[in-house]
């Protein structure tokens, strides 16, 4: 099966012996060697793959706190020398936790596990979820909080954060901007590089701004046309 994958670990022993298993066994992409958490992040900005190998001891962040830090639907491989994270670790996206050493009887037993659980999920639909239905969860900590759509008022985009602003709270969800719109559907619309509105919240437009709640969202002339296109449609 053709799946892509990277590898998160700061033991360049660890890093190659899982490089050389990836390689001999699989047909698998390894996209990228990642030797701390924060030159991970800075990958996953960027990239896209089906799952991580994530070792769980690592400075600055450990593989915990970094699953606590990337999209729900981020798909992981556990690989760690210590077995009392293993309850922990099913909390997050995980299809398997290998113990270290890894042996090749071990790895091509997980080998197994990991195409089964992509065959299974190539033959549910829709492959792509969308928020169509009036709400979706959005991932806090290890808590998915439900979150109506008719509730926000804007996605803000802020480096390798999107803010998600409600008239009642604002969350940090690290996802790009881009992965977020195409999620949405109407009555949200992208206005700006930095700016998802809900157009069922603008109080007024004036002046190439949006007025939602106290926020003055600019509107680009990027974007322009897409979203006056849409208000005309409602202009008596």
């Amino acid at each position: 099966m053709n799946l892509s994958c990277i590898i998160i670990d700061d033991e360049p022993n660890a890093v190659n012996l899982l490089e050389i298993l990836v390689q001999q066994s699989t047909q698998w992409q390894l996209k990228a060697k990642c030797y701390n958490a924060l030159e991970a992040l800075a990958f996953l900005k960027t990239h896209k793959v089906d799952f991580i190998f994530l070792d769980i001891n690592m400075p600055q962040l450990t593989g915990m706190e970094l699953a606590g830090l990337l999209p729900p639907q981020t798909k992981i491989v556990f690989t760690t020398a210590y077995s009392e994270y293993a309850a922990e670790s099913y909390t997050y996206q995980t299809i398997d936790y290998l113990l270290k050493p890894i042996t090749l009887k071990r790895f091509l037993a997980a080998m197994q596990k990991i195409e089964a659980y992509f065959g299974k999920a190539e033959q549910m639909t829709p492959k792509t979820q969308t928020a169509d239905e009036g709400y979706f969860f959005v991932k806090s900590g290890k808590v998915l909080r439900r979150i109506l759509l008719d509730e926000i008022l804007y996605f803000e985009g802020e480096k390798e954060y999107v803010r998600l602003v409600t008239g009642q709270e604002q969350l940090l969800i690290y996802r790009r901007l881009k992965d977020i719109e195409e999620q949405l559907s109407a009555p949200f619309v992208r206005v700006h590089n930095s700016f998802i509105v809900n157009t069922k919240q603008l109080a007024k437009i004036q002046d190439n701004h949006i007025y939602i709640a106290d926020k003055h969202i600019p509107v680009s002339e990027k974007f322009k046309e897409g979203f006056m296109a849409i208000i005309n449609k409602r202009i008596f």
